[in-house]
C-alpha cells in the first residue's frame, strides 16, 4: 500500500493573455455602451428618441452577451437569429401594445 503525501499537488497552467485581452475587450464594450446610456440618461430629454436609443443599446448588449458569455457567436448563424430574431419581434410587440393602448385610451375620452 502507498503512503500519499498530504499536500495536494496543483499543476498552474501558463497564461493565456489572448483569453485575458478578449475577456477585458468585452468588458470595455459593455461599459462603453452602459456609460453611453447613463450619459444619455442624464442629458437628455425624455421622449421616443432617448427610450428608442435605450432600447437598441440594450438589445445590443443583450447580443454581445449572448455572443461572448453563451459562445453562441461561435455558434451556426441560424442558432444565434433563432434567439435574436424573436427578441426583436417581441420589442416590437411591446411597443406596438403600448402605442395601441395609449390610443384606446385617448379616444374613450
Amino acid at each position: 500500500m502507498e503512503i500519499q503525501d498530504s499536500k495536494s499537488t496543483l499543476q498552474v497552467i501558463p497564461r493565456n493573455n489572448e483569453k485575458i485581452k478578449k475577456i477585458w475587450k468585452t468588458a470595455g464594450i459593455l461599459l462603453a455602451i452602459t456609460v453611453a446610456e447613463f450619459i444619455m440618461a442624464f442629458t437628455m430629454d425624455r421622449g421616443l428618441l432617448l427610450y428608442a436609443l435605450f432600447i437598441i443599446l440594450t438589445i445590443w448588449k443583450a447580443k454581445y452577451i449572448m455572443m461572448e458569455f453563451m459562445h453562441l457567436g461561435d455558434e451556426v448563424k441560424p442558432l444565434f437569429y433563432s434567439i435574436i430574431v424573436p427578441l426583436i419581434f417581441l420589442v416590437w410587440l411591446l411597443i406596438a401594445l403600448a402605442k395601441e393602448g395609449t390610443d384606446i385610451f385617448m379616444m374613450r375620452w
